[in-house]
């Protein structure tokens, strides 16, 4: 239209409440002018009269008056949304929509959760694990998180911390079997795979050799599609693990893994946290992004670093014959 018809409505409707189109202008901090021409261009557009105005008073005419019990109600309503859309953006509280990888809600971003609903007790958290690539606007996502490569396009993305892919194992299991000194032994060792979840196929183990990322299939004693299994069984012993560093960094620090082939850890993937726009973004959302991106940004409890390296436990050098044939 060419006017503004929601404006045009409300001052109608003052009007008439107030009973004077200069009550009615004041309270919208419009001049009378430009209130008496949004009253004229209603009534243009309507193709009726709505008051009959005397240079003391306004009353409504028969039209005015029906038109005034049909429109009131709507334009209750309509100012009801427009002040909780409004509070939506003012207020950290109300529903937060999050979605990111089973593999590392639990380390990494529950512990950014428990503290944003500690501050913010109004929040009602609503959290997708999935370790695949959804659709951000059919999801209506307020947040992801992603590890791997850059999300999608169309997203605003902030690099958290490199995600390293370190293999790991027991201390139950080098003294068993022994442990692999360069990537060719672990065609003597039993290894687990992680299966893609939604491909179905199974993920080779990523090295870096000489500054180059290469990728090796592995024979599996063990594959799975969830990440919790696959700790267990490299925890208990059974097999070794190629785990992100966010789940090996506190078992190595702790003792309970060895770091395997140390030479060979990558770090070309990151964690990334990933948003639509900062445009008519609600409070709750942005504060939540940047508490997120003040905790994790470069942290050094889920990245091993050269010292965590160093003071591994060294593994014991002994031959694993005759562990292929027990796939």
């Amino acid at each position: 239209m060419a006017f503004n018809e929601l404006r045009a409505i409300t001052t109608f409707i003052q009007a008439a409440e107030l009973g004077s189109l200069r009550q009615a202008a004041a309270a919208q901090a419009i001049t009378p002018q430009a209130a008496s021409q949004a009253l004229m261009q209603l009534e243009s557009h309507l193709g009726v009269r709505l008051f009959h105005r005397t240079t003391r008073r306004l009353s409504l005419t028969e039209e005015g008056s029906q038109f005034l019990e049909a429109a009131q109600p709507g334009l209750t309503t309509l100012q009801r949304a427009l002040r909780n859309a409004r509070r939506g953006r003012e207020e950290i509280a109300g529903p937060l929509r999050i979605v990111a990888p089973r593999a590392t809600m639990l380390q990494v971003l529950w512990p950014v959760l428990e503290a944003f609903c500690a501050q913010h007790p109004q929040i009602e958290p609503d959290v997708q694990l999935d370790d695949r690539v959804g659709n951000w606007v059919e999801e209506r996502v307020d947040v992801g998180f992603r590890s791997g490569l850059v999300p999608q396009d169309g997203l605003i993305a902030r690099r958290l911390m490199p995600v390293q892919l370190v293999v790991c194992a027991a201390p139950a299991y080098i003294a068993r079997f022994g442990a692999p000194h360069h990537i060719e032994d672990l065609a003597q060792h039993r290894c687990s795979c992680f299966r893609h979840p939604t491909s179905g196929k199974l993920m080779p183990w990523e090295f870096k050799v000489d500054d180059q990322i290469v990728a090796r299939d592995i024979a599996p004693a063990l594959c799975t599609n969830d990440v919790d299994l696959e700790i267990r069984a490299v925890l208990a012993g059974q097999v070794i693990g190629q785990l992100i560093g966010a789940t090996a960094a506190p078992l190595i620090r702790n003792g309970q893994l060895v770091p395997l082939l140390t030479q060979h850890i990558t770090d070309h993937l990151g964690l990334y946290v990933y948003y639509g726009s900062r445009v008519a973004q609600p409070l709750r959302v942005r504060a939540f992004i940047d508490l997120a991106v003040e905790m994790l940004t470069d942290s050094v409890a889920f990245v091993l670093q050269p010292e965590d390296l160093k003071l591994a436990p060294r593994p014991a050098r002994k031959r694993a014959a005759g562990l292929g044939k027990s796939r």
